[in-house]
Formats: C-alpha cells, sequence, structure tokens
C-alpha cells in the first residue's frame, strides 16, 4: 500500500471560526480519525499550530540561521495533515473528501515517494 499525505490549508482572510465552530470540528476530525484507524489506513496524524508560531532554519556555507515563520508569504498555510496508507489515489482521495468535510477546511492529497526496492 502507498503512503499519501492528506494536508488541511487554512485559508488567509477567511472568516475566523468560533469556538463552536472549532469544538464541532475537533469533534468531526475524531470521528474520521477513529474511522481511518478501524479501517486500518492511519499511519500518523496532527494539528499544527498557526504558521506564525513558525521558524526557519537555514545553513548556508555551514552557518546556520534562525528567522520567524512561516518559510512562504502566501494565502494559504498547513493546518494539520493525516499519513495515511491506502490502495490507490482513489482511496486516498474518497478518505480527503472525509478529512475535508470534517476539518471544514480543504485538503491536499500528496503521494510520498517511492523508497528504493519498493
Amino acid at each position: 500500500m502507498k503512503q499519501y499525505m492528506l494536508a488541511v490549508h487554512t485559508v488567509e482572510g477567511a472568516p475566523t471560526p468560533s469556538d463552536e465552530e472549532m469544538q464541532t470540528a475537533f469533534a468531526q476530525v475524531d470521528r474520521v480519525n477513529a474511522e481511518l484507524r478501524a479501517a486500518g489506513v492511519w499511519v500518523f496524524g496532527g494539528g499544527l499550530m498557526p504558521a506564525d508560531s513558525a521558524t526557519v532554519v537555514r545553513v548556508d556555507s555551514g552557518a546556520t540561521t534562525l528567522t520567524d515563520g512561516p518559510f512562504a508569504e502566501t494565502k494559504e498555510q498547513l493546518g494539520g495533515f493525516w499519513v495515511i496508507r491506502s490502495a490507490d489515489l482513489d482511496e486516498a482521495l474518497a478518505w480527503a473528501g472525509k478529512c475535508a468535510q470534517a476539518c471544514m477546511n480543504p485538503v491536499e492529497v500528496r503521494p510520498f515517494e517511492d523508497e528504493p526496492g519498493e
């Protein structure tokens, strides 16, 4: 089975969800997480703190620098993710639909590169 990352995107300028909406999303995501585990496709998942909490680490000519994040200036930021194992892209996309509905945000699906010898 191939591994896929289902990445949750938060969109700049979108209305900030209320506390009640956030609690609803958390409960919905918990249910989808349980469904992923029961189906045997769950590998790992988690939510991320806001992009402004990031630190970007760069190494140039052996010198390491740290700067406040995020790395890219963009209207969308990664808000969380799941790593799943699925038979194919179609199955991963079906799970992504459930995840997007649960977290009430767009979900991007990306396959992991195959390891040599797989």
